[in-house]
């Protein structure tokens, strides 16, 4: 019996290794088609991956001229491509099934060994695999200057795309995942979607997060790789399945073959048509792209065709963003030691200067009082927007963040000490809760019987339940946030966060807001605004949501309504469980 399975395992792997595919007409010269030219180099002056060297070549098409801005499309692994890709574009671009497009073709780097007898090191699945964007960072701010000096490119993304095979796969998928800005069209090889570096959570997370206006082509096999990190063939069929499910424009071609190039290259210039298509008529590329498709929990929280709008710009740090009543926006610029204040008309105007680096801001429910969380000297403070009158209710501690609930009851997280305080109406501060792995930003939910923190290097929102007089008890982990797949720092970034009426919590997070259902699970993720940090602080009043990012403040609307601490307590009803 033995003998019988071992011979046809040899047997299957002798077929597999005769797997063949038929070239496309379109991989060929033809007669009659002007032929590109094609431009090498080696860089290796990256700040991003130092130390590294590579090889990079640029395909340059007969028909560019420096008048007319050229499409472009970056290959990972690239220097392998240069046997097939500049012949094929020479077609496809001669025939017009794509525009005028340079090819940029990208070896991973490589470290050279230190001496004769020690190796190199080896970058590819460091760049490649990692769910960052530290290889965008690489390709658009080190390598296309140097590479791409003197040709005109297009700067419109969709003219831009990216190639890959394996680890170049998803390489190619992150640069557009990371920068739609920059790039919306990609051919996927066998991608590697396994447990080597976060590739394997990207099904949750295009399930999970805002759609991005990205066409992408799939290609894998029945017998691509099954190996200790996962099945590439399942990999690419969750991938196809939640890239579906959240309406992206999604075509794939799956087979019976390895891991390798030859089905990719025997589909390439079919894949490039699709691709390309209408890229004459109506080149842009749209995320909810088709009707008939569902749209993950996209239509739940977020308007069509509202997206960031820019409130501020030119600070130095922003925080604690408050509204009051009256629909004024209040934040901090926690370096500049300032308060702005946005009235109705949208104008930001100074509000405080000094205010010793004030993080967080809450309103009393009277709508003048303004609570900040004093970093210098340290303690809670307040003032009365009207006077300017500063009251200081808290000497000796440096607290992050504050909200005020309805009975006028204040919480304040103080991280050095993991704890929540309390001051209750007309009582002086006392610790509330001292349990916690870490405290930063603290809100409380609809109903106001609980109190959330964030826990800014952990991957939970604490929730704790109210007692009379302001106390806390019931304290546990609750909330799970989703980590960054693959950075460096680790942490979640949970920090401001926010309450709608129908119960839904936002969490400014390293990943953007997430929001979370009543039991603790996140539903759905809005991306920052492109190429932005990620939101420090959020508040929710009525349908629009203001964030805190880095030097600029955003607002967005959404299909929810905030539950400001201020307002009075409502009751969002049993969820789902």
């Amino acid at each position: 019996m033995f003998r019988t399975v071992a011979f046809l395992i040899l047997l299957d792997s002798l077929v597999f290794a005769q797997e063949e595919y038929p070239t496309h007409p379109d991989m060929l010269v033809k007669d009659g088609v002007p032929r590109g030219e094609v431009i090498k180099g080696v860089f290796d002056q990256s700040e991003v991956f130092p130390g590294t060297a590579r090889d990079y070549g640029v395909y340059v098409p007969a028909q560019y001229t420096e008048n007319e801005p050229a499409a472009l499309i970056v290959f990972q692994d690239g220097m392998r491509y240069l046997q097939v890709v500049p012949t094929m574009f020479d077609n496809l671009i001669h025939s017009g099934d794509m525009p005028v497009t340079v090819a940029l073709f990208v070896n991973p780097g490589v470290v050279p060994a230190a001496h004769e007898d020690a190796q190199p090191r080896f970058n590819r699945s460091f760049e490649f695999d990692a769910v960052d964007g530290r290889y965008a960072s690489f390709l658009l701010d080190e390598l296309m200057p140097v590479a791409l000096d003197g040709l005109n490119i297009s700067k419109d993304p969709n003219f831009r795309g990216s190639v890959g095979s394996s680890t170049g796969g998803i390489a190619a998928f992150v640069l557009a995942w990371e920068r739609p800005d920059q790039f919306r069209r990609v051919f996927s090889q066998v991608g590697t979607y396994v447990g080597l570096r976060g590739g394997n959570e990207f099904p949750v997370l295009i399930r999970k997060t805002e759609p991005k206006p990205i066409r992408v082509f799939l290609q894998s096999g029945t017998n691509d790789n099954d190996l200790y990190c996962g099945s590439w063939w399942a990999a690419n069929q969750d991938m196809l399945a939640a890239l579906n499910w959240a309406g992206y424009e999604v075509n794939y071609e799956w087979g019976e073959g390895g891991h390798n190039r030859k089905h990719g290259y025997a589909i390439f210039p079919d894949v490039m048509r699709w691709l390309w298509k209408d890229w004459v008529s109506d080149p842009e590329i749209r995320n909810h792209s088709d009707p008939d498709r569902p749209q993950s929990q996209a239509s739940d929280f977020l308007i069509e065709e509202e997206d960031w709008e820019l409130v501020s710009e030119g600070h130095l740090f922003t925080e604690g963003p408050a509204v009051n009543q009256d629909g004024e926006l209040f934040f901090t610029d926690l370096e500049g030691a300032k308060i702005w204040r946005v009235g109705k008309d949208g104008k930001a105007t100074l509000f405080l200067e000094d205010t010793g680096n004030t993080n967080g801001l809450a309103f009393a429910p009277d709508g003048k009082t303004l609570y900040g969380c004093q970093r210098v000297p340290g303690g809670l403070v307040s003032w009365d927007i009207e006077t300017k009158e500063m009251t200081v209710h808290a000497k000796g501690l440096r607290p992050n963040d504050v909200v005020v609930a309805h009975d006028e009851t204040v919480y304040f997280t103080v991280p050095g000490q993991k704890a929540v305080w309390v001051m209750p109406r007309d009582e002086a501060p006392r610790m509330a809760e001292g349990s916690y792995s870490g405290t930063n930003g603290v809100i409380l939910s609809a109903d106001q019987s609980l109190v959330f923190s964030a826990d800014y290097p952990g991957r939970y929102i604490w929730s704790a339940q109210r007692r009379e007089g302001g106390g806390l008890t019931h304290v546990q982990p609750y909330f799970h946030l989703h980590l960054p797949p693959a950075s460096v720092d680790i942490r979640s970034h949970a920090d401001g966060m926010a309450m709608s009426r129908e119960g839904w919590l936002l969490v400014a997070s390293a990943l953007g807001v997430q929001i979370c259902d009543q039991p603790g699970r996140v539903h759905f993720i809005i991306p920052p605004p492109i190429g932005e940090r990620h939101p420090s602080n959020i508040f929710l009043f009525e349908d629009t949501l203001y964030a805190t990012c880095g030097s600029k403040v955003f607002k967005r609307k959404l299909r929810l309504w905030g539950a400001p601490g201020w307002d009075a307590p409502v009751n969002p009803g049993k969820p789902r469980l």
